[in-house]
């Protein structure tokens, strides 16, 4: 597979290489210890989570807590989506940018998001399923989002897409809004727990 570092620190794009024949096709969809040799330390998935989404669906923009924060792997089983990985993380010099890929059933291609940067994405067709390898199981309290539809971080949606989002997507409160909070991570904490994982998992 090819590993390739996005714009934003600590996100990548990874490709897998097929194998197809008569009888269908074979892929290795994850390698943790290929990504450890760009992060530092081998990611350590404790939770799988699956959705299943209309076409429009917006999921996101969703953060954890840092630390522990929750490192994600997403792809897509079925369907296509535009991923979206946003630089939340405050102090860092590409706060509040963005990078999108299209994740589908043909290229099989996947995201990797460290600790600390938020998601999202929007479904492309009905019926579209994504799987998320966590880092970190869900936590309730420690988990936290920002608007989707934010003008200061200006995701570019598909055209054609009417954005559907969840009643709580839609209540969340804006980029600036949860930085003058205190809601987002610092860039200093990302790397400090960054650093300890490299420490505590090599």
């Amino acid at each position: 597979m090819e590993i390739r570092p996005l714009g934003i620190d600590g996100a990548f794009v990874v490709t897998p290489r097929q194998f197809p024949d008569d009888r269908g096709v074979f892929l290795e969809s994850f390698r943790g210890d290929r990504l450890a040799e760009h992060l530092g330390h081998r990611p350590d998935v404790v939770q799988t989570n699956i959705s299943v989404s209309a076409r429009g669906t917006v999921r996101g923009v969703h953060f954890a807590d840092v630390p522990p924060g929750q490192g994600k792997y997403v792809t897509a089983l079925t369907g296509s989506l535009v991923d979206y990985v946003v630089d939340i993380r405050v102090g860092s010099p590409t706060f509040g940018q963005w990078e999108a890929v299209t994740l589908d059933a043909v290229d099989r291609r996947a995201v990797w998001l460290s600790e600390g940067l938020g998601h999202a994405f929007c479904a492309l067709e009905d019926d579209t399923t994504a799987m998320y390898l966590c880092t970190a199981a869900y936590n309730p309290t420690g988990e936290h989002g920002v608007h989707p539809l934010d003008p200061a971080i200006g995701l570019e949606l598909p055209a054609g897409i009417e954005p559907l989002l969840s009643p709580k997507d839609a209540a969340a409160p804006s980029l600036l809004e949860a930085r003058d909070t205190g809601l987002l991570p610092t860039a200093e904490a990302c790397r400090a727990f960054a650093d300890e994982l490299a420490q505590r998992r090599n």
